[in-house]
């Protein structure tokens, strides 16, 4: 990453802390794309206003979501975010999902259980322990097979961003939980992988569609954060019941830069009546798939939370959006 990139980004992250007159809601790309920055923008605005719905899909090449089926079912109405998982090496089927979510007025998200470099593919290979020291030590084997994963996985969002589709990108998940790879071997290999992964994707590879968000698992472990310059949204996941105020006010107390804060991944949902009421302003809820939304929500309690006027759907959305728009900001 030149100097000279570093300095604009950290011009940017000084005016939106300060408070002083530029691109209020800029992200940490300074080449992001228009539909990037505009998204962005309305996530920024939302805050305290209302709660985007997501849900996760069970990982597969499919050509409908079970769990977007269900919730319509139950409640008349669709999430405005869509969790998608590069897990398997499922590049083809997600994106095309993704760019069929996107063409119906909806968000994208994405992560990926990566698989332990350089050969691993799936969930219980990100579970598996490695070499961090070699892993990020140029020269070695580990290395260029850690870079090979990263450009495989970055050759299938070049598809979306040729096609300017945003996606709320959320690589690296939960990692000071360390249960996956990326965080086994402590915080400051964490912070140099994602500040490599960053720098390759945003710089080598120019991917100017991401929306960078960094997921925190439940067990609010300091020491973690990789940098203003490298984050966009910042967030955690809980899986048990409640609107987990106390994890909200720790992942905003991270950074002092303003950003989107998100329930990054959930199991029951929160109670919208109650966010609002306590100034709890997760910006999104993203609800795991499986028996996540089908036996930690009841019907009546999806039917409940997806009709809330604090919560924001899919064919909401685009009025909130229309709502919120200010003039896209260089």
């Amino acid at each position: 990453m030149s100097e000279t990139t570093q300095e604009t980004r950290k011009e940017t992250a000084d005016t939106a802390r300060n408070g002083q007159e530029g691109p209020v809601y800029a992200l940490t790309d300074p080449e992001a794309q228009a539909p990037a920055r505009r998204l962005y923008g309305f996530l920024c605005r939302l805050g305290g206003r209302g709660i985007l719905a997501g849900q996760q899909e069970c990982p597969g090449n499919r050509n409908s979501w079970e769990e977007i089926s269900y919730i319509e079912e139950v409640s008349g109405q669709r999430p405005a975010i869509l969790g998608l998982d590069y897990i398997g090496n499922d590049f083809e089927g997600v994106n095309r999902r993704a760019a069929q979510w996107h063409g119906m007025g909806g968000i994208v998200s994405i992560c990926w259980h990566w698989g332990i470099p350089p050969h691993g593919v799936g969930y219980h290979s990100s579970q598996e322990s490695v070499d961090m020291e070699e892993l990020l030590r140029p020269g070695t084997e580990l290395h260029q097979g850690l870079l090979d994963n990263l450009d495989a996985v970055a050759e299938a969002l070049k598809e979306l961003c040729r096609l300017e589709i945003p996606v709320l990108w959320r690589p690296l998940h939960e990692f000071d939980g360390a249960w996956f790879w990326w965080g086994k071997g402590g915080a400051e290999p964490f912070k140099k992988l994602w500040r490599l992964m960053y720098d390759r994707y945003t710089n080598y590879h120019r991917l100017h569609n991401l929306i960078w968000v960094l997921g925190y698992s439940g067990e609010m472990h300091e020491g973690w954060y990789p940098g203003d310059d490298v984050v966009d949204c910042i967030g955690g996941d809980a899986y048990s019941e409640g609107i987990h105020e106390e994890l909200y006010n720790w992942v905003k107390s991270q950074t002092a830069k303003k950003m989107p804060v998100c329930h990054h991944e959930n199991g029951p949902l929160p109670e919208p009546g109650l966010l609002s009421a306590k100034g709890v302003e997760w910006c999104w809820f993203l609800t795991w798939h499986t028996i996540h939304i089908h036996e930690q929500n009841s019907k009546d309690y999806i039917r409940y939370v997806y009709n809330h006027p604090y919560v924001i759907t899919l064919d909401r959305l685009a009025a909130w959006e229309s709502k919120t728009e200010e003039p896209v900001r260089p």
